[in-house]
């Protein structure tokens, strides 16, 4: 293992990025693709695909190494966590082809469960390692008001435990940040008015940041793939991380025709630039079902203004009601995820959803919008 800081920020080159590095060297096309929340998504940038942190390092792959192709993948999704991550990885990344670096954002939008911080994180990177074992991973640690402590932030010391046991890279972001600020250097609030997401000037100092990274991690001959580097994974460090997550179409769950396929038309959106066709019911009591085998099973739904109460059951035993709405309900529709906790052992449950025709006194109406099955 190899623990490098650098300048007035941590990075921790670990393994390196072996795959960039050979690819490098032949001057092959480089896919690049950027998992994360709002801040890689390019939200505060002026231009997200222009001067956003993300944008600004796919530029700088082609500028400083590169005289080929650059395939940058864009797979932020606003206010979503590592669980979200891990469940949507496939479709947002791998469906894309062979891809040689996966940046992973995630310190800001996970909260204080370091068990669920835990399984979201390491499940991106046994996911990775399994489906695609040449791909390089980066992690990479964002400020926010929460992460800019003396001491190591609690989001990124959890993310930090997976960066170790798997030897994987890390660029954080947040400690030369809260440097700066206490040399009064510079002042967080011209960089992030909200205190969460930069803007042009905060994107790009993250990208410059993040460059001085990459120029120690692909020098000439440093940690090239010869194939020979081979990677084995070791024990997970939780048995019920996210390593097999997904999501899945609506329409592999039995529904009755209270449930219909619909789409957001006219309705505020908001953290979601894929396709919104959901499977859509505001009946009382209409319920579909769906099969469950392993460990976790959940919903992707579009939370809005007129978002509802609806209840799950396992193998139709007792029901538990699930109220989604919140303030951000209020502004638009956006996709929020509920994980139900199935048993520890993995087995194949029947898992019934149903709409309970209950509101919060804040809604506008018993809405269940469902965008897909996790």
């Amino acid at each position: 293992m190899n623990e490098t800081k650098s300048g007035n920020h941590f990075i921790r080159l670990r393994r390196g990025l072996p795959r960039v590095n050979a690819k490098l060297a032949g001057n092959e096309p480089l896919a690049v693709a950027f998992l994360g929340g709002s801040i890689t998504e390019g939200a505060g940038a002026s231009d997200s695909e222009k001067t956003s942190w993300r944008a600004l390092t796919g530029r700088f792959f082609k500028e400083r190494f590169l005289t080929g192709e650059v395939i940058s993948i864009n797979a932020g999704v606003g206010g979503t966590t590592s669980t979200f991550g891990a469940h949507r990885l496939q479709e947002h990344v791998f469906a894309h082809g062979q891809i040689d670096l996966l940046f992973v954002e995630f310190s800001v939008n996970d909260g204080r469960d370091r068990e669920e911080s835990i399984k979201g994180m390491e499940g991106i990177v046994r996911q990775c390692r399994r489906l695609s074992p040449q791909t390089d991973i980066c992690f990479v640690y964002t400020a926010a008001d929460k992460n800019l402590t003396g001491e190591l932030p609690f989001n990124i010391a959890v993310h930090e435990e997976v960066a170790v046991h798997y030897d994987i890279p890390s660029v954080s972001f947040a400690a030369p940040i809260y440097e700066q600020i206490q040399c009064g250097q510079l002042l967080w609030k011209e960089l992030a008015n909200d205190g969460v997401h930069p803007n042009d000037i905060g994107h790009a100092l993250y990208a410059l940041f993040l460059q001085e990274f990459l120029v120690i991690a692909l020098l000439p001959g440093v940690r090239e793939d010869d194939g020979q580097n081979t990677l084995t994974l070791p024990p997970p460090l939780h048995n019920q991380n996210y390593e097999y997550a997904s999501m899945t179409d609506f329409r592999l769950a039995d529904h009755p025709a209270e449930f219909y396929v619909n789409k957001l038309e006219d309705e505020p959106l908001m953290n979601w630039r894929f396709n919104t066709e959901h499977l859509f019911t505001d009946v009382h009591h209409a319920s579909l079902s769906f099969s469950a085998d392993g460990q976790s099973a959940g919903l992707l739904l579009l939370c809005g203004p007129g978002t509802g109460i609806f209840e799950y059951s396992f193998d139709g035993s007792t029901f538990h009601q699930v109220n989604l709405f919140d303030e951000w309900c209020l502004i638009a529709y956006r996709p929020v995820i509920a994980m139900f906790p199935l048993p520890a052992e993995r087995t194949n449950t029947r898992i019934i959803i149903r709409n309970t025709g209950l509101k919060d006194e804040r809604s506008k109406g018993t809405e269940l919008r469902i965008l897909k099955l996790l």
